[in-house]
C-alpha cells in the first residue's frame, strides 16, 4: 500500500535487508532493528526523473515505509537509517491501522562522506491511515514538495513562504524555549526562597512570552 499519490514513475517498491545497517549500528541498536521491525520498504522515489520538476538543493526524495513489531517512537532507528544514506527521506511508520511520518532535513557531513547530518527532524503524532491528510504537492521544484511537508508536519501553514532553513531555526528556538520553561518550573517548584522564587517565576513569564511570540508567528 501506498499513501501517496505520486505517479507511476515514482514507483520503487523494494523491500530493504535490516543488516543493510549494520556497519552503522552497535550490538544494542542491531537488535532494535530485530526486535522492532518487521520490514524496510523503498516505496517511490521523487527525483527530476520521476516527476519532472527541478531542484535547488534537495536533488532526491525517498519514501520509505517501515513496519513494526510493536507499536512505538523509533526515532532511534530513524536517525541511524538517515544518516546512512544521502537523499532525504519521508519516513512512513506503521503499526497495524496506525501510522506517523517523520522527516529529516540533513546535509552531507564535511567529515565523513559516508554519513549525514541531520539538521532538524519534523514528525506527526500517531494517527490511523483512513486520518492521514498529509500530501505531497508536486509543484514548483523538489525543495518545494520537501519543504511543503514539513510546514504541514508542524501544523503551521503561516510559514509556507518562510525558507526550509528560517523554519528550522524557529523550531530550534521553541525547542530551547520549552526546555528551559520545564527548567525553570521544577527549579520554582523545588526553591524554598521566597526572593529567588520570585526572580525566577519572572524570567520564567519572560520565557513563556518569547515562547508565544514563536508560536503564534
Amino acid at each position: 500500500m501506498t499513501y501517496f499519490e505520486l505517479p507511476e514513475t515514482t514507483k520503487v517498491q523494494r523491500i530493504i535487508p535490516k543488516n543493510t545497517f549494520d556497519s552503522y549500528t552497535n550490538s544494542q541498536q542491531k537488535k532494535l532493528f530485530s526486535e522492532k521491525i518487521i520490514r524496510i520498504t523503498w516505496t517511490q522515489k521523487i527525483s527530476k526523473e520521476t516527476v519532472n520538476l527541478p531542484y535547488d538543493e534537495i536533488n532526491e526524495i525517498q519514501i520509505f515505509k517501515i513496519e513494526l513489531k510493536i507499536k512505538d517512537d523509533i526515532s532511534v532507528i530513524l536517525e541511524i537509517i538517515d544518516k546512512a544514506i544521502p537523499y532525504h527521506i519521508i519516513f512512513i511508520v506503521e503499526y497495524g491501522n496506525d501510522i506517523y511520518l517523520s522527516t529529516s532535513k540533513k546535509h552531507a557531513s564535511p567529515t565523513n562522506e559516508n554519513t549525514s547530518v541531520i539538521d532538524w527532524t519534523f514528525k506527526s503524532y500517531w494517527i490511523s491511515k483512513s486520518n492521514l491528510t498529509y500530501r505531497l504537492n508536486l509543484k514548483s521544484s523538489i525543495d518545494t514538495i520537501f519543504k511543503n511537508l514539513c510546514v504541514q508536519l508542524i501544523g503551521r501553514e503561516d510559514l509556507a513562504s518562510h525558507s526550509l532553513n528560517s523554519i528550522i531555526h524557529t523550531q530550534q528556538q521553541i525547542y530551547t524555549l520549552k526546555k528551559e520553561i520545564n527548567r525553570l518550573k521544577s527549579s520554582i517548584s523545588n526553591c524554598k526562597q521566597f526572593n529567588k522564587k520570585v526572580e525566577l517565576n519572572l524570567v520564567l513569564k519572560s520565557k513563556e512570552l518569547q515562547l508565544s511570540f514563536f508560536l503564534k508567528g
